[in-house]
């Protein structure tokens, strides 16, 4: 892809998401897909092997030199922290315990939360509900940068800081662009964490804490998994709002990169994404899709006309059962 002068301003269309009406017209075309709209029965173990695998790491990490220490927590303990995140991601849309269990899917997502250092599972949960419906909405969906981040983070240099820095946006975004009122579940959220580092604190010392809090910053900030970030909604070509990756880092992401697929349905969980695509093929694979997060990454970067300004964004009606 060739440089192009640099956008100042996002692509606003007046259109609806695409998702909505590919969803309508794949279940009149394949009734079976409803079928794969059922709670995965090993998402609930993985998670608990994953966040025991990162309370063993915390107990290793005591004795580890500090180089050492942030290495670990790059490039192992980020692809695991960073997994989680988007474990949190699949359970918020009710696939570890149903849609009938809405309390146990809200508890689980706390535990899983509990390597990543910093409570984060039900604030993730209050707005990613608006992503889905408000897919680019002005001032509802915060996946969508801000116009500050647009305008600053406009050279090769600023976006390489910007992307190192996602997880501080990520938070502190949806402050500024729509803020909501602070939950129960966030106050569990947050109490729950609070005693989780307190006590491997008081275990373990400084040093596990520093781990966690390490493979969460790096793993969602400048690393391969996430590519993911951009990759999914940045307008690469023109027309084209969602994007997926196929690639094998699906195995450790929980099959993010199905995202096309993830939003056309997302209460399907992860795990039969890319049966959807099976089932269905003419409605994906002649779509634009990426093969490397890696290289989506490096075009980011270098790419003149890429920034955060890529993305599509339109005025949506606020609905009436907002949640």
């Amino acid at each position: 892809m060739g440089n192009r002068a640099g956008r100042s301003d996002f692509e606003w269309v007046y259109t609806d998401q695409p998702h909505t009406q590919r969803r309508k017209e794949m279940l009149a075309k394949y009734p079976a897909i409803k079928a794969l709209m059922r709670p995965d029965p090993y998402l609930k173990w993985t998670v608990t092997a994953m966040v025991l695998a990162q309370l063993l790491a915390c107990w290793l990490a005591q004795g580890l030199a500090w180089r050492w220490l942030f290495f670990c927590a790059y490039a192992l303990g980020g692809c695991v922290n960073h997994s989680l995140t988007l474990a949190i991601h699949d359970i918020s849309h009710n696939t570890a315990f149903g849609t009938g269990r809405p309390s146990r899917n809200r508890w689980f997502a706390i535990f899983a939360n509990l390597p990543v250092g910093l409570p984060y599972a039900a604030s993730f949960k209050k707005y990613h509900v608006d992503h889905h419906r408000y897919l680019g909405g002005d001032g509802l969906d915060v996946d969508v940068p801000t116009y500050f981040e647009g305008r600053l983070f406009c050279t090769p240099a600023r976006k390489l800081l910007w992307l190192a820095l996602q997880p501080f946006f990520y938070t502190l975004r949806p402050l500024c662009v729509h803020p909501k009122a602070m939950t129960r579940m966030e106050l569990c959220n947050a109490l729950v964490q609070l005693a989780a580092d307190a006590t491997i604190y008081a275990l373990w010392g400084l040093k596990p804490v520093v781990y966690l809090l390490a493979s969460s910053l790096l793993g969602l900030g400048l690393h391969p998994i996430s590519g993911h970030f951009v990759a999914e909604h940045y307008m690469f070509l023109k027309g084209h709002e969602t994007y997926s990756y196929y690639g094998p880092l699906n195995w450790i992401t929980f099959n993010v990169g199905y995202h096309m697929e993830h939003h056309d349905f997302p209460s399907i969980p992860s795990c039969n994404l890319p049966l959807v695509r099976k089932i269905a093929p003419e409605y994906y694979d002649h779509l634009p899709q990426h093969h490397s997060w890696v290289k989506v990454l490096w075009d980011f970067v270098f790419d003149d006309s890429l920034g955060p300004f890529a993305r599509v964004k339109r005025v949506c009606k606020l609905a009436e059962n907002h949640l």
